[in-house]
């Protein structure tokens, strides 16, 4: 059906030219939201492959209901589409403080949210993607008043606009609103983006359509909306130390946002330091020795060991370990991200914990992603490499724990060079850690698993944010490989090897050498 045109304060070209832009602006709020909430998810709970299937798949089913729901709105479409858009601009530039705020202090320190809670997530998924999927029913019905041509030309126009508008939020999102203004303001800032363009194209085109009542009543909505926006913008500084506090305690000392990840320190003194990296546990004061010993000493303690490569460990401290050795002469550390070098350079604490390494002229460090930078040309062989790595199971770690990429470091290993590995916590996630002894076995290595008990830090260190049950147990899971042989070639007088492989057979799954290796093209670390 074709509606009837409408008596415009414009010439109707203009009018279509102003509704497409219109639809171009929505669209690109519309897609700045679905990617907001898909990062806000894999950062606060993890697994980002999961939270992107699971946000994205119910905002898709979700527009479907909502451009049904949309068909009751047509006799109003103006008055409707100022509404949906004021609605969604509330809903959609709150949803991060909203959905941070929720993680920050429910229960005690997210266990809470570790069940029910997350179901947050899908109910904001679910109320944008109704809002987003009525906005094209009834942009149809306002482009028909303005010019009257066939739906098929109609539906045409809508959907280049709104697909370009797509585009471009996609694009501003991580490369304008994410690294300039974060996740909370930027989310904010959208929403007052969309509330201005969605209530100037009914208020400035379609203005007619509505009553006096009704256009005060929309004005008042928007004005309401923008008020709500506008303070909270005022107040997302206090609100992001309250939540931060909320997260990590009363005594975070560094928290800032780099081009890679969140990084959050805390602590006065060597006892309490711990350092974050997105939300997880990467240093703890208390437990640091344990760990860095357990990772370091099976590797050094026997064969050459002169030149040894760590490949993250960016806080210095595997570096630190590995210098206590005697005969090694040069520690190369491959970090992504150089804040965690400058933290760990200039901070009291944490240079204090690491015995300042970064003076010894012996350490030399590269900004670099770990498999890109084994990807390039080296001359330089090493005795030892040091895998101080994220956890597998986080979904941005897996290629560091694919077959591919321990077939690259082989290219760097001398022979008889040694390879340790952090695999993750061997008691609670058997099936990650066993999965990374049969990916060094399936890239061509004798592997010796062990494992170390005892940690005693309260936070999580894996895929998932929130720290686990209170009584489970909590290790270290290690594999310390080498190229070509039956077994690792461990030293068996090092007592951390000794103990901690039987520690590991303790653990160890019926049917682990039947565990297929985790590829660049099937990772299987998840579950």
């Amino acid at each position: 059906m074709i509606e009837p045109r409408q008596r415009l304060p414009v010439t109707p070209r203009t009018g279509r030219f102003l509704v497409l832009a219109g639809v171009f602006v929505c669209a690109a709020c519309g897609l700045v939201y679905e990617l907001e909430l898909v990062a806000l998810a894999s950062y606060l709970i993890g697994d980002s492959v999961t939270q992107a299937s699971v946000v994205l798949s119910v905002m898709v089913f979700a527009m479907g209901l909502g451009s049904l729901l949309a068909k009751r709105l047509r006799c109003r479409a103006a008055a409707g589409f100022g509404l949906v858009e004021a609605a969604l601009a509330l809903v959609g530039g709150c949803s991060a403080m909203a959905l941070y705020a929720a993680f920050a202090w429910a229960g005690d320190r997210g266990e809470m949210w570790a069940g029910g809670s997350r179901y947050l997530f899908v109910a904001f998924s679910l109320a944008i993607g109704v809002l987003i999927g009525a906005e094209v029913p009834l942009l149809m019905v306002l482009i028909q008043r303005v010019r009257r041509q066939d739906a098929g030309g109609a539906v045409a126009d809508l959907f280049a606009a709104d697909y370009v508008g797509a585009l471009v939020g996609g694009l501003a999102f991580p490369f304008l609103l994410l690294p300039w203004f974060g996740q909370l303001t930027g989310a904010l800032l959208t929403g007052a983006v969309n509330v201005l363009a969605g209530g100037a194209l009914v208020l400035g085109l379609f203005g007619r359509d509505l009553t006096a009542r009704g256009r005060r009543l929309l004005l008042a909505v928007n004005a309401v909306v923008l008020a709500v926006l506008a303070t909270a913008a005022v107040h997302v500084d206090d609100f992001e130390r309250a939540a931060r506090r909320a997260v990590y305690g009363s005594d975070v000392r560094v928290a800032v946002r780099t081009p890679v990840q969140e990084v959050v320190l805390t602590g006065a003194d060597r006892a309490s330091l711990r350092l974050f990296l997105d939300g997880r546990l990467r240093v703890s004061g208390r437990d640091e020795r344990r760990y860095h010993q357990a990772l370091v000493r099976p590797a050094l303690r026997t064969g050459r060991h002169e030149r040894v490569l760590v490949l993250g460990g960016g806080d210095g401290l595997a570096a630190a370990e590995a210098l206590r050795h005697a005969g090694v002469r040069r520690v190369d550390v491959v970090e992504l991200d150089a804040a965690v070098v400058g933290l760990a350079r200039r901070d009291p604490v944490l240079s204090g914990l690491n015995g300042h390494v970064y003076r010894d002229p012996r350490v030399h460090v590269t900004q670099a992603d770990a498999f890109r930078w084994l990807r390039g040309p080296h001359r330089r062989t090493y005795d030892v490499v040091l895998a101080d790595l994220p956890d597998p199971g986080i979904t941005a770690s897996t290629k560091l724990y694919s077959q591919e990429f321990y077939g690259l470091v082989a290219r760097v290993l001398a022979p008889g060079g040694r390879l340790a590995v952090h695999a993750g916590p061997a008691a609670t996630r058997p099936h990650t850690y066993w999965t990374v002894d049969a990916t060094l076995r399936a890239a061509g290595y004798g592997t010796e698993p062990y494992r170390v008990t005892g940690r005693r830090g309260g936070y999580a260190a894996g895929p998932d944010r929130i720290a686990g049950p209170g009584g489970a147990p909590r290790d270290w899971g290690f594999v310390l490989a080498s190229r070509g042989r039956a077994g690792a070639g461990g030293d068996r007088d090092c007592a951390v090897l000794r103990a901690g492989t039987r520690a590991a057979e303790r653990v160890r799954p019926a049917g682990w050498r039947a565990l297929p290796p985790s590829t660049l093209v099937h990772p299987r670390y998840a579950g």
